[in-house]
Parts: structure tokens; sequence; C-alpha cells
């Protein structure tokens, strides 16, 4: 998660306190970043850059299977043609 995130979360919590723990401010609001900072390392969390990769490559894979069915269908309609058009063998 990127410093600004953090920096908002973290004055939305200072936000939140009451006024007479504000005139701690610059070790609540180091602390406050510290945990969120650890906290925030221990998930397991990717990138907006990774997860807009990971979404082109899913749509190109969804394409690419559409076309891939499309191309199964068209060979097993040819296929059970064939099959009708041929005569069963003799005995």
């Amino acid at each position: 998660m990127d410093n600004l995130r953090i920096e908002d979360i973290a004055r939305q919590l200072f936000d939140g306190l009451p006024e007479a723990a504000r005139t701690m401010r610059r070790d609540i609001e180091s602390n406050f970043r510290a945990v969120l900072q650890s906290s925030l390392s221990r998930l397991d969390l990717t990138t907006r850059d990774e997860f807009e990769v990971q979404t082109k490559v899913l749509e190109r894979a969804r394409t690419r299977i559409e076309q891939l069915e499309l191309r199964v269908a068209a060979l097993e309609k040819r296929l059970e043609e064939r099959e009708e058009a041929t005569p069963p063998p003799t005995e």
C-alpha cells in the first residue's frame, strides 16, 4: 500500500481521537503509521499495477477460451454431419 494512503488512514484515525489526546499528535501519528505499515506489510496484497496486468491476462485468456469453444463446437458439428452422411458399414 502506498505511503499516501497510509498517511490518509493515519490522519483519519487521529481525527477520531478525543481533543486531549491530540496534544500528543506527533507521537500518536508516528505510532499509527508504524502500526499500519507493519500490519499491512504482513498482508499478502498486490499492487494496483500487478492487478491490472493480471486483469488483462485474464481478459485475453477468456477471449481465447471463447474462440476455442467456438472452434470445438464447429468441429463437433462437422464431425456429426460427416457421421450422419456416412452410411453404416455393411456386414
